[in-house]
């Protein structure tokens, strides 16, 4: 009954369900790849407050070359929290322009920390509105403590597509804050990622904003892992019931009727068949009406022999 299967319609049909559920299955794991990564992220940014902060130096690879920046940690080190000890370097100072929290936009500053070795790491020293004069004015922006400084905070990736640095309002000036690219602004070594400030020694000015942090959206990807995995079984699914279909369809024809005694379609018909069809009927139809006349005729002498052969004589 399914020796069907073995034709080599319905194995390439079976190879490419196969192929599908396989591809589907591999972008549902990398989805539940997604889904864990940025679940471990969300758990790091909300434990931040409560884990103990470790040494800058133990997360981040130490930059070598003045006017660099050392290699970007991955995506598995953002927001660990790390503290780190040096003195800010305000002439270096970076704001970045339209930045936005609880719907005002503003500035963050942000500020290279020297450290004792010579290299340097960059601040967010946190958020400051923009000044009345508009997003265009110079903010008003609170000194940096001067002396030796610790700082804790979380490690912030680099952000993409890095834009423009101007000198303006006697600082660096961006929209993106790209480490790799402001690392070649500053006479020293740069860490590979910035740190975002939460707390520091000594404390940190109240006319600063913390910047707050956004979790990521794991359950999306979640919901993208199950689709796939959904889509897989119905393709698998789909390839088993048209061969059942089939089975079905070749059974009733077989034994005269389809499935619980409902009729078998009449086989289709193929165009040239109805055509010749066609032609016949025609064909039929002239010689009908070629044969009309004679078939009169003759009907007409069988009545006068008829009536003859009644009235005892020749009519002639």
């Amino acid at each position: 009954m399914y020796r069907f299967l073995l034709t080599p319609r319905w194995l390439g049909a079976a190879a490419l369900a196969v192929v599908a559920a396989v591809i589907m299955v591999m972008l549902g794991n990398w989805q539940l790849h997604r889904y864990e990564e940025r679940s471990a992220i969300n758990d790091r940014i909300d434990a931040a407050d409560s884990v103990q902060a470790v040494p800058l130096t133990s997360v981040l690879a130490a930059p070598t070359a003045a006017g660099k920046a050392g290699s970007s940690p991955g995506k598995g080190l953002a927001w660990t929290k790390v503290t780190v000890s040096g003195r800010y370097d305000t002439t270096h100072e970076i704001q970045a322009r339209g930045r936005t929290v609880d719907s005002d936009v503003g500035f963050e500053i942000i500020t290279p920390l020297v450290l004792p070795d010579g290299t340097a790491v960059l601040v967010d020293r946190g958020w400051v509105p923009a000044p009345p004069g508009g997003a265009g004015a110079a903010p008003a922006v609170p000194a940096a403590p001067s002396g030796d400084v610790t700082v804790v905070g979380q490690v912030h990736l680099s952000e993409s597509r890095p834009t423009a640095i101007e000198h303006r309002d006697g600082r660096l000036d961006t929209r993106r804050v790209s480490v790799a690219h402001l690392a070649g602004q500053m006479p020293y070594p740069v860490y590979g990622a910035y740190v975002l400030l939460s707390e520091q020694t000594p404390a940190n000015d109240p006319a600063f904003t913390r910047i707050p942090i956004d979790h990521e959206d794991s359950w999306q990807n979640g919901g993208y892992a199950v689709q796939w995995w959904l889509f897989a079984g119905m393709a698998l699914i789909a390839f088993g019931w048209q061969a059942r279909k089939e089975t079905q369809v070749r059974s009733g024809t077989a034994s005269g009727s389809g499935p619980a005694g409902a009729p078998v379609k009449p086989p289709r018909v193929k165009l040239k068949d109805r055509v010749a069809e066609a032609d016949r009927r025609r064909e039929a139809a002239r010689l009908d009406s070629l044969r009309a006349p004679v078939d009169r005729v003759e009907e007409a002498d069988r009545k006068r022999e008829a009536a003859r052969q009644s009235a005892g004589g020749d009519p002639t």
